[in-house]
């Protein structure tokens, strides 16, 4: 197919699931002042590129603030960024606080970095936001950042937890929105090529490579490879939730429930065999058997699509 044509066609898939995002979520309002946090990665990069689009076409007025925290890594060009933003004619203010000496010092070689890095910067951030006066404050985690948190929680942390849209702040000051909640990261990806975005590596934590978050990401991908369509199901089922076919008693009152007499369409499918969704089944090969005695009948399962 025609690159030009593929190349708008994504362009307008991006803008289409950001757009979706921002009005699901009541994202975006009239007057806002938004923090866009950029650290020189393709995903945040990408999130300014369409808010810009988005900006010049919606029909509210809205004003784009772009921020980096530079956290003085050894070799960090910081000369990229405000050229890069210099150019695209957009407001940035760039922080400059050395997160890395602190990081560093306090974490044994070997162990993870990214918790004590994510706290000092998210202090870093809120506060800043608040000397611009941000209305709101826009992250760059995407569709496969959220399924890879929610993972995370349920194989380490024990909870069912994911990353939310749109949240208020540790300090309760401020309103945090994820505009591309609902963007593949691989449509990021190639959206990063085709703009060629000046990307900057993370030195701090981007070369640990048994990172948990880096593992399940593979584990994501290989699963979208292999079975097209689980991953979007699984996003869309953090959308679906039925707390009464859950464990949760905060959520559900399982205490108090008692017989109405009624029926109900989330009624009780306890004695129901429910089967996996568009399961496919082929039988199995039948040993030999003697006389007229019958073959018994297998069945294995090839692949589930979903």
């Amino acid at each position: 197919m025609n690159t030009e044509l593929e190349n708008h066609k994504l362009e307008k898939r991006l803008c289409r699931e950001v757009g979706r995002a921002i009005v699901d979520y009541n994202m975006i309002e009239e007057g806002d002042r938004v923090m866009v946090c950029l650290s020189g990665g393709k995903d945040s990069y990408g999130m300014l590129d369409i808010l810009q689009k988005l900006q010049a076409r919606a029909p509210i007025s809205f004003e784009l603030i772009v921020v980096n925290l530079d956290q003085k890594q050894p070799g960090f060009p910081a000369d990229i960024l405000p050229a890069y933003l210099t150019k695209l004619g957009v407001k940035f203010h760039i922080e400059n606080q050395d997160t890395y000496s602190i990081v560093k010092r306090v974490i044994p070689e070997g162990k993870t970095m990214c918790s004590l890095c994510s706290r000092l910067r998210r202090g870093i951030l809120y506060r800043v936001a608040s000397e611009l006066g941000a209305t709101k404050i826009a992250l760059g985690h995407h569709r496969d950042d959220i399924l890879q948190t929610l993972l995370l929680n349920m194989f380490f942390g024990a909870k069912l937890k994911g990353m939310p849209p749109k949240l208020v702040s540790d300090d309760g000051q401020h309103v945090v929105i994820r505009p591309m909640a609902y963007v593949a990261e691989q449509d990021l990806t190639r959206w990063a090529e085709l703009r060629q975005f000046p990307i900057i590596p993370c030195t701090l934590c981007g070369s640990q490579e048994n990172l948990q978050r880096k593992q399940v990401g593979l584990m994501l991908k290989d699963w979208e490879k292999r079975f097209p369509g689980r991953v979007e199901n699984m996003f869309s089922a953090l959308q679906n939730i039925v707390p009464s076919h859950l464990m949760d008693r905060s959520l559900f009152p399982f205490e108090t429930l008692r017989a109405t007499g009624e029926a109900s369409e989330d009624g009780d499918k306890a004695f129901d065999d429910e089967p996996l969704p568009q399961a496919v089944f082929a039988r199995a090969p039948q040993p030999e058997r003697e006389g007229n005695a019958p073959a018994p009948v297998a069945v294995i399962p090839i692949a589930a699509t979903h």
